[in-house]
């Protein structure tokens, strides 16, 4: 493969192309759905191929195949740099190319137990154990369960004289019970945190010993009390947390949005540039913490697809805005010597384009555990998991639900809401956030399905968090489910 590699870069060059970086990635996938007492999807499948991209008279251009040969890697080359050339007659500027120093690494995701190499029929007879023991439950009339299961193993050469490998597992379970009753239908999840890791991520006993709990949520739910509308103080659990992460601070900060290269198809961003280290984007004890080193984060992959190195930074410090996720096209743009190292492609065939990183708000810095947390809160709501939500396109007027709903009075959990709503703008809701619990209640949640560009392409990214408090914060019933 890396002969391969090089005659794709050397070809390029050898076209007229200024940069050129090659991309030879093999993919395997396998995934198990389970309904009820049956599978209802099994899929196992595999490909490889290669993208070449190349710079040549200040523009971009874009080829990839699925056939590993030296007659094809110089084909693609070729019409990558002729696709660059013909792009150069339209362009309104030449593309700023950050400068990144050579380097060679390797990267492998922790992997003790290697996810394909475990039976078909162990993982089938765990997920109908879970749904059978969901459904023992009268009043559970659906069980669904889910596990994914990937690999990529990449090969990375550019111009620069960068030569990069990775090996990356990712393993992923969930499952959920939906009851029916009294006119209205709720289900209740379990979604262990997805994590590059292998098959050890996949916790049987753990998965089992949650179902009862689950079950009889859903149960309770379908006679919970309505959310009340009004003002309320919010306890969120790291799960729903990853979500308002996701939507409010990790697509507000990627770069490409903030200068209107996605306006067009996504929309904006209210964090602008003119804004770092100005904006007081949350109180001066939120943290966010972008962190593509992270152990078992989905974002882990130990270079980004422009050779750059992963790493470590902040997007808000002590409250204020510090930071974007950058590629190395964008960085220039606000006087970046490098980028941050924020661009993924999601397949071989994909141009890459600025992601979310792990991004995670870092847990407080005092000891403080949920159950004090839910004791100093008076009028409050606390929510666990995702759900529903929307955003505008400047990433600032929002709304989340959640998966199950309690209502705190005097300190104490009394008990389950639903359809919960809560509403807000995005630097107010963060400036909301009066307490955080320590770093033993930080829990890595993810985001396998996050869906940017055209085409669109699907990446993953970790939100870590602790149980935080928000202060006063409007909240409504939602008119279905949430």
């Amino acid at each position: 493969m890396h002969a391969l590699a090089k005659l794709a870069v050397d070809t390029a060059r050898g076209r007229g192309a200024t940069y050129a970086d090659v991309r030879i990635i093999h993919r395997r996938r396998q995934n198990l759905n389970a309904e009820d007492a049956r599978i209802s999807h099994l899929s196992d499948d595999a490909d490889a191929g290669f993208g070449v991209r190349v710079l040549a008279n200040g523009a971009w251009g874009f080829a990839a195949s699925g056939i590993l040969t030296r007659d094809e890697v110089q084909r693609v080359a070729d019409r990558a740099v002729e696709v660059a050339k013909a792009s150069a007659k339209a362009i309104a500027k030449p593309v700023e190319w950050a400068p990144e120093p050579a380097a060679e690494l390797t990267f492998n995701s922790p992997c003790e137990i290697d996810p394909f190499d475990v039976s078909t029929p162990e993982k089938v007879e765990l997920l109908l154990a879970i749904n059978a023991a969901l459904t023992k439950h009268e009043g559970i009339k659906k069980a669904f369960g889910r596990m994914g299961l990937r690999r990529d193993t990449k090969l990375y050469a550019n111009s620069d004289g960068s030569v990069m490998e990775s090996d990356i597992t990712m393993t992923a379970v969930e499952y959920s019970a939906t009851a029916v009753g009294e006119g209205e239908v709720k289900s209740r999840a379990y979604v262990p945190p997805p994590r590059t890791l292998g098959y050890e991520n996949i916790d049987a006993d753990d998965l089992i010993a949650n179902t009862d709990r689950v079950a009889q949520q859903a149960i309770e739910h379908l006679s919970a009390k309505q959310c009340p509308v009004g003002r309320k103080d919010l306890v969120l659990d790291p799960h729903n947390l990853a979500l308002t992460v996701h939507e409010s601070v990790g697509h507000a900060t990627e770069l490409d949005r903030a200068l209107g290269m996605e306006e067009s198809l996504a929309g904006r961003s209210f964090a602008t540039p003119d804004l770092l280290g100005n904006l007081q984007y949350g109180a001066p004890h939120v943290n966010f913490v972008a962190d593509n080193t992270l152990h078992g984060g989905l974002a882990s992959e130990g270079f980004d697809d422009d050779g750059v190195p992963s790493g470590k930074w902040h997007i808000v410090k002590d409250g204020v805005f510090a930071g974007y996720s950058s590629g190395r096209e964008v960085a220039s743009a606000i006087g970046l010597e490098r980028s941050v190292g924020g661009c993924r492609a999601d397949h071989w065939s994909s141009i890459p384009i600025v992601r979310i990183p792990n991004l995670s708000l870092m847990p407080g810095k005092e000891p403080l555990t949920p159950d004090e947390l839910i004791a100093s809160t008076d009028d409050g709501i606390y929510i666990e998991g995702m759900g529903s939500f929307s955003i505008d396109q400047m990433r600032c007027n929002f709304q989340f639900g959640g998966n199950a709903f309690w209502e705190i009075k005097g300190g104490k959990i009394t008990g389950m809401l639903k359809n919960v709503t809560y509403q807000s703008i995005t630097p107010e809701f963060w400036n909301a956030c009066d307490a955080i619990c320590d770093e033993r209640y930080w829990v890595p949640n993810g985001v396998t399905n996050c869906g940017k560009g055209d085409p669109m392409q699907i990446q993953r990214m970790t939100h870590g968090a602790a149980p935080a408090r928000f202060r006063g914060i409007s909240v409504g019933a939602a008119k279905v489910g949430g």
